[in-house]
């Protein structure tokens, strides 16, 4: 410890001798007793650039010291194919009571070699990266790791030698083994939170494709897939788990299953606002460049590095173009889903642009760059499920009013004429055999024409539907509610009840529709008339009772202020039969 302080203590001369001569900037010790980790490298090393053929370790070691630079704490370098950035470091003493590793977080580094000169004089070289099988890293791991050699009296020079096919930014970092334990078990966490809903998404549209025979579930059940194989390549999990043996596909699989993720949103975003029905020439434009996408995403293992990247980029652009302008022209022509797709992909679109930016230099690797795309998805995933819900139930719905249209009157919901009659005859044999009063009503709205003068065609249009709503509410479980014509309805009231029962249906259903209505002006109420019989005393015959009750309403004036009839009363004399009725009085 002694000799590391006096070390430390030169080394603060040193810096402060350099503040003198302005020529000499100082620069950040590295300090490997730092209690806050990771130690980043910042200003302690020097690098270059090398363009051409790759030179041995020895070589740069012993080149001429007018090409090195200081790194720096925040550096961006750009690189393309055949340049090699060169980063020289030496690590002071320092305790070797702990083992310490070079972290390089950058999943995507294409190669990684860090060399340790020896004893006797000898670069060691040890390798990483995806252009090598991740089993043959010296430290298996999501990202390149590389031992140190730590020594507690004499300083350690090391090389580090990366090359990448597009713009390097990753920091490099020393970290001791207790705090990879500790941050490996962090990130475990951070992956379990989505991936383990992702993963039961998967399985639930999976089986809901099955079930229901829907395409988008299981397109929707391929993007999660596709999505979470992405977000687990740019994070490294895929090359350690799934393929450490094939650094060919580790190198490419980032950006090629990037390329069919976007190619299966685009089927999916298609599938799901129906847009084969809605527009073929859309449809086809869509699905053909979802196709392209995976030619494309094939035909990455034969391009160069840097027009795969162009290649994702360029499919990128035109894929999301594209699929915003078909979901604005989905909304625009009526759908219902688009809008909701549109807010749902929007978060995974930003989060995937953040990876791009990194790769062209214009952000540094780190947290957001690594699990943004992680993020997005965990906010997309139940903005789709909520959304692929509302569109099956909405199918449900639809399914189920085509298949009862031959039994319910499509407009309101209730049963149709036919179904009516056949529980009208039902209801007259149950109470016959019960021996029971029920009760079979007849409700037309009156005032339609007066709806349609003072407040337009649309509250017209309207006001049966909100008289359905009304008579609804009134009927029982037991009770039938059915619409026989455009503003005539009609109800079967299950008994028994006495007559002075029956006799309070037909004002409570008239004082139910005259309460105003939500969203509609409060002048704008319905007037009906409702007239009613009771089985099986007044009738036995279906047909022949609703025809009675059709001609106990038309029969009334329609000026009349009464609104509740029952059928066998005695029916008001027009004035035209008063006189003629006088006259047979006078005449007998």
């Amino acid at each position: 410890m002694a000799r590391l302080a006096v070390l430390l203590l030169c080394l603060a001369l040193a810096s402060g001798l350099g503040w003198a001569n302005p020529a000499v900037a100082p620069r950040t010790i590295l300090n490997l007793t730092n209690t806050a980790l990771p130690i980043e490298l910042l200003d302690w090393g020097d690098y270059k650039i090398e363009t051409g053929a790759q030179r041995a370790p020895q070589d740069i070691a012993s080149s001429e010291e007018s090409g090195w630079q200081p790194t720096s704490a925040k550096r961006t370098y750009s690189l393309t194919t055949g340049q090699f950035l060169w980063v020289r470091f030496t690590l002071p003493p320092a305790p070797d009571m702990e083992r310490w590793f070079l972290e390089i977080p950058d999943a995507t580094v294409n190669h990684v070699s860090l060399f340790t000169l020896d004893s006797s004089d000898q670069w060691q070289e040890q390798k990483a990266g995806n252009a090598v099988a991740v089993n043959d890293w010296p430290v298996p791991n999501r990202y390149p790791l590389m031992p140190l050699v730590v020594s507690a009296e004499q300083p350690q020079k090391y090389l580090l030698r990366i090359e990448n096919p597009h713009t390097y930014s990753a920091p490099l970092r020393f970290v001791s083994e207790k705090y990879l334990i500790r941050d490996g078990q962090n990130i475990s966490l951070l992956m379990g939170i989505y991936f383990g809903p992702a993963a039961f998404a998967m399985l639930l549209a999976t089986i809901s494709a099955v079930s229901l025979r829907d395409r988008s579930y299981a397109l929707f059940a391929l993007s999660i897939a596709l999505v979470t194989l992405t977000q687990a390549s740019l994070s490294g999990i895929t090359g350690l788990h799934l393929w450490p043996q094939w650094p060919i596909w580790n190198n490419i699989s980032t950006l090629a299953l990037s390329v069919l993720t976007l190619a299966v949103l685009l089927w999916f975003s298609s599938a799901v606002v129906s847009m084969r029905q809605r527009s073929r020439r859309i449809h086809y434009f869509l699905t053909a460049l979802g196709g392209l996408g995976v030619v494309g995403a094939a035909c990455m293992v034969l391009l160069a590095p840097p027009n795969r990247l162009h290649l994702l980029t360029t499919y990128f652009g035109v894929s999301v173009l594209s699929g915003l302008v078909a979901m604005l022209w989905a909304k625009r022509h009526g759908d219902l889903y688009a809008k909701w797709l549109l807010l749902g992909f929007t978060p995974l679109v930003i989060a995937s642009a953040i990876p791009l930016a990194q790769v062209y230099g214009l952000i540094e690797t780190g947290f957001l760059a690594v699990y943004s795309t992680l993020i997005g998805a965990a906010i997309q995933l139940p903005i789709i499920l909520i959304v692929l819900t509302m569109r099956s139930h909405h199918r449900r719905e639809n399914t189920r009013r085509i298949a009862g249209l031959d039994r319910l009157d499509p407009g309101t919901g209730l049963i149709n004429e036919h179904v009516f009659s056949v529980r009208l005859t039902r209801m007259i044999a149950r109470s016959e055999l019960l021996k029971h009063q029920s009760a079979v009503m007849l409700i037309d709205v009156v005032n339609s024409e007066v709806v349609q003068r003072d407040f337009g065609r649309r509250a017209a249009d309207e006001l049966p539907l909100r008289v359905a709503e009304r008579l609804l509410s009134t009927a029982r479980e037991i009770d039938s509610a059915a619409r026989l014509s455009e503003h005539r309805f009609a109800m079967l009231v299950e008994g028994p009840f006495s007559a002075e029962e029956a006799a309070t249906l037909g004002p409570r259903i008239v004082a139910r529709c005259l309460m105003p209505y939500k969203g509609l002006n409060v002048d704008c109420i319905a007037q009906v008339r409702v007239a009613y019989a009771l089985v099986p005393q007044q009738g036995t015959n279906a047909r022949a009772l609703l025809d009675r009750l059709d001609e106990r309403l038309a029969s009334e004036p329609a000026d009349s202020r009464r609104a509740v009839f029952v059928l066998g009363e005695m029916l008001p004399l027009r004035p035209r039969r008063r006189k003629a009725a006088a006259a047979e009085v006078l005449t007998s």
